[in-house]
């Protein structure tokens, strides 16, 4: 009986009614018009369209959006700096979390804590992972949300390694190094000539790659607040990675597609992103390569890593009703439901949890992708300054001069300082 007793008091609770602690009268959201800026076209775009069609028609507050594209970050990034003192910014944009920092500190950007943690509008964060949901936080404001994160992965052919007398991904630098030469020694062995220089890891000069070598390396770019590139870290990724290339275990792909070269057994290891995912499905399958092959993090000497990235929603200054209404918008987009279809659409991470259970049948037919997920933990997030949209593209720019002119290993902390100094005077 007293368990009987403890199911039934609870009652009397479900009928006190949530109230908002946002001084916004709901009537007041009736009618309102919220503009949405976004960097995505084609496939995103059109999805993005029909989600905000079917907001239209279904929400019960009455709030009509209107969304438009801008194409790419680099331009929206400079069509919202330019719109900020006019009447005509939007509402709510679509932004790279450094693009936020940077209008934060200009005093454009709504807080959403008090959104976050309304008891009406407010949404679960436990269902998010920490390290998508902590990236877009400044002191104690949170200046947007997450809206897709992706990352780079290793790639690496299972199938191939096993012949080569492997029987696990790389666990350290070390194990990646041997593989990647024994798969270019490999290549010695047949009759053709042209493909000796071919085997191991195909370099990649993303600015994401190199920021993850540094990471495995327990190196990175900040100290404290500060841009810190030359570290003895730092200065062992970069020559791990350009002894790798001095001894013919990592290749530059100049007239072939990576994403080919691996399908066709050219190279054990290639970098790739979530989105590129279902294409490297569509090369073994082109290739009639019927190897397993595995996504895996950048190993590390004690931890394995990924640099996670992508954009997020932040909600610029306007009107109390005009925040909220925008808030509503992202916080439904921000539902499971929504956020399986931007999965199966985009072959991104699922930004919540729970969304993995409405994802069976897509992660049976994507099983990589599926890899990818379980390998989240690993995660770390970008640099927390603004300064970072301009110092990424340095770093990319710097690891792919160091590859062109095949800089000798001894050189790498030279490169280091020039990049040290160069994040400085971009972080002015």
């Amino acid at each position: 009986p007293d368990a009987q007793k403890a199911t039934k008091t609870p009652k009397v609770e479900s009928t006190v009614e949530t109230v908002t602690r946002l001084k916004v009268n709901e009537e007041a959201l009736n009618g309102l018009q919220i503009s949405v800026w976004t960097p995505w076209y084609g496939i995103e775009s059109s999805l993005f369209d029909s989600l905000v069609e079917e907001f239209n028609s279904k929400n019960t507050w009455g709030i009509k959006v209107t969304a438009q594209s801008q194409t790419n970050f680099a331009n929206l990034y400079d069509s919202v700096t330019a719109s900020l003192p006019t009447a005509e910014k939007p509402d709510l944009v679509v932004a790279l979390p450094e693009h936020a920092l940077e209008w934060n500190a200009e005093g454009v950007v709504t807080d959403l804590t008090p959104y976050v943690e309304d008891p009406m509008y407010g949404i679960d964060s436990g269902d998010i992972p920490p390290v998508f949901w902590n990236q877009d936080i400044s002191g104690d404001a949170r200046v947007a949300v997450p809206a897709q994160r992706t990352a780079r992965f290793l790639l690496w052919n299972k199938t191939w390694a096993g012949e080569l007398g492997f029987d696990s991904s790389p666990a350290a630098p070390e194990d990646f190094r041997q593989q990647s030469c024994r798969a270019q020694q490999s290549m010695l062995k047949d009759g053709s000539s042209q493909n000796d220089f071919m085997g191991g890891w195909i370099i990649d000069t993303e600015p994401m790659t190199a920021y993850a070598w540094l990471l495995a390396f327990e190196g990175g770019v900040l100290e404290g607040r500060n841009y810190r590139f030359l570290t003895p870290n730092n200065i062992d990724a970069l020559k791990f990675l350009r002894e790798l290339s001095e001894k013919g275990c990592a290749w530059q792909a100049v007239d072939t597609n990576p994403i080919t070269a691996f399908a066709n057994r050219e190279a054990l290891f290639i970098s790739a992103g979530l989105e590129d995912l279902p294409a490297v499905a569509r090369a073994f399958a082109s290739a009639k390569n019927i190897d397993t092959w595995e996504v895996i993090a950048f190993p590390g000497e004690n931890q394995d890593v990924l640099a996670l990235y992508g954009s997020s929603y932040l909600i610029l200054k306007s009107t109390d009703q005009e925040q909220l209404a925008a808030w509503l918008f992202v916080r439904w987009l921000l539902e499971k439901e929504q956020d399986a279809r931007w999965v199966e659409t985009t072959h991104l991470f699922p930004l919540r949890t729970s969304t993995i259970d409405l994802l069976s049948d897509y992660k049976k037919t994507h099983p990589q992708w599926a890899e990818a997920v379980a390998l989240l933990p690993q995660g770390e997030m970008q640099p927390q300054v603004a300064s970072w949209r301009k110092v990424k593209i340095m770093l990319g720019d710097g690891f792919a001069h160091m590859v062109r002119v095949n800089l000798p290993s001894g050189q790498v902390a030279a490169i280091l300082a020039q990049m040290e100094s160069l994040a400085k005077d971009l972080s002015k």
